[in-house]
């Protein structure tokens, strides 16, 4: 849980950071993907919270006094880099105004408070018109707005006994905080690294892309929750599959598994993608929230930044986010069950979701599509068995397992119910549903190959072999160990 508050928070942060870059640099174009690290801290009283907050002031003050000092003596002093580090290495605060003030006739305190104070965001109450009256009078609502405000002490009582809503929402200091003690916050840092020599799973899901899911409830009833999603709806998106939106999916996990060399195989349907680390991965030390909230505001920063390039005449109308986890997996077979269980998860609902879009195509309501295909979808996804090897399929909520592969194609062994979805599909709307694209079907797998490449040498009639490295998108059965067989170098 912790996990996905800090990924959709960084995930959504990126994406507006992206989007709303041309309204304050308008010359200036945005050359690389921004990324952004998150991490939590559980403050256990109100007390650690205003030690927090003193903190993060501070350090906004000391590190901004020192880059203005550091970039005069660079720009205006005519240091190098390294003379102006050796300048302030031992300089103190007060050492530090007076270098900007006699030399550069600067007062640190005049200069812009967003840079000195840094910036607080919180939603207050203010009166707002919600409607005009006949007569022309307006009606009016007290409505909570987010607004920036700023103070020389943001952990004060002076400032946060000043607003109602800060004291309704978290109460109120009963002292002020002075000094500081970053190594007394940094212990409320929650930091969880992840297992050693563990293959390690980034799963990202868009948040509120699709909303069609299927699922168990207590009773062990199938459950039907909700419609598709905001995001698919606002743009869209074809059903039930929109190879622009895959399209742009695929690039965006290209471009991770360019950035982030630790990465060795990337799977993705739908709206999701599962990037994994290798073994021996050290990326961040291994600590969880920073591998996934990096991985999780790149992916967003290039959804965003991508956009245009795969759809060319549809705006972007609000930004995407995307929430992650890791999961440590502890050897190679465990690990091709979770991609397996992947596979058969995109098949079971693409071929649910072609039936459901194609009844309501020809003129079936949503809820009329559900009914007609529920009995149906009741006995497929309670167990799957094949030859004797069970897998049992997630319900909504729920952590899904794969309990293990057999060698027969598991996407061919699904029994009576598959094959009835099947029938319908070619006999009711002429679809043969093994010829819709295998992406729709098997997803999309990233990974990188080695080919040996004849060079010639310079002067010389000889030549040798180099090695050069590609990084491919494949839609194929990565279920059969024959892929593994033919790609050994993704788990080596």
């Amino acid at each position: 849980m912790r996990s996905k508050i800090s990924s959709v928070i960084v995930s959504f942060f990126t994406s507006v950071y992206v989007t709303k870059w041309k309204e304050f640099f308008s010359l200036k174009e945005l050359r690389y993907p921004p990324s952004f690290l998150s991490q939590i801290v559980c403050c256990a009283s109100l007390e650690i919270l205003q030690a927090y907050l003193a903190w993060r002031q501070r350090d906004c003050h000391v590190q901004n006094q020192y880059n203005t000092c550091f970039w005069e003596l660079v720009k205006k002093g005519g240091k190098t880099e390294m003379e102006a580090q050796e300048i302030l290495k031992y300089a103190k605060e007060q050492d530090r105004n007076e270098l900007l003030h006699q030399q550069f006739g600067i007062n640190y305190n005049d200069t812009l408070a967003l840079f000195r104070q840094g910036t607080c965001i919180f939603k207050t109450e203010v009166e707002d018109i919600v409607k005009y009256n006949e007569d022309g009078t307006p009606v009016k609502r007290l409505r909570r707005k987010a607004g920036i405000f700023r103070s020389e002490n943001i952990a004060g009582r002076r400032f946060w006994n000043a607003h109602a809503s800060l004291l309704k929402e978290l109460g109120n200091f009963s002292e002020d905080c002075f000094k500081t003690n970053p190594d007394y916050i940094r212990s409320f840092l929650f930091e969880s690294k992840l297992m050693p020599s563990t293959w390690i799973v980034i799963r990202i899901d868009g948040c509120h892309f699709h909303r069609l899911f299927l699922g168990f409830g207590l009773d062990g009833l199938l459950t039907f929750f909700g419609a598709f999603g905001r995001f698919a709806d606002v743009h869209e998106f074809n059903k039930p599959n929109d190879k622009q939106a895959l399209d742009l999916m695929n690039l965006c996990a290209v471009a991770v598994l360019e950035e982030f060399h630790d990465i060795v195989f990337c799977y993705g349907v739908s709206d999701e993608y599962s990037f994994v680390l290798r073994k021996d991965s050290q990326l961040y030390q291994r600590r969880a929230s920073k591998i996934v909230s990096a991985i999780v505001s790149f992916f967003s920063s290039m959804y965003v930044m991508k956009w245009k390039d795969v759809f060319r005449k549809k705006e972007l109308k609000y930004p995407p986010s995307f929430d992650g986890r890791a999961v440590c997996y502890p050897s190679n077979e465990i690990l091709q069950d979770y991609l397996a269980w992947r596979q058969v998860d995109c098949h079971i609902n693409n071929q649910y979701n072609t039936c459901f879009w194609s009844l309501v195509k020809s003129g079936k309501s949503k809820s009329e599509a559900q009914n007609y295909l529920k009995f149906v979808t009741e006995r497929l996804l309670k167990f799957v068995c094949c030859k004797g090897v069970h897998i049992f399929i997630r319900g909504y909520g729920e952590q899904c397992r794969v309990l293990g592969i057999s060698t027969t194609p598991i996407l061919q062994s699904q029994g009576t119910q598959a094959r009835e979805k099947n029938e319908l599909l070619l006999k009711e709307f002429g679809i043969n549903y093994n010829t819709l694209p295998p992406m729709f079907r098997q997803g999309s797998s990233i990974f990188r190959v080695k080919r040996e490449n004849p060079t010639l040498l310079e002067n010389d009639a000889s030549s040798v072999e180099k090695t050069e490295t590609k990084i491919v998108t494949e839609h194929c059965n990565i279920i059969e160990q024959s892929f593994w067989e033919a790609h050994p170098s993704i788990l080596d």
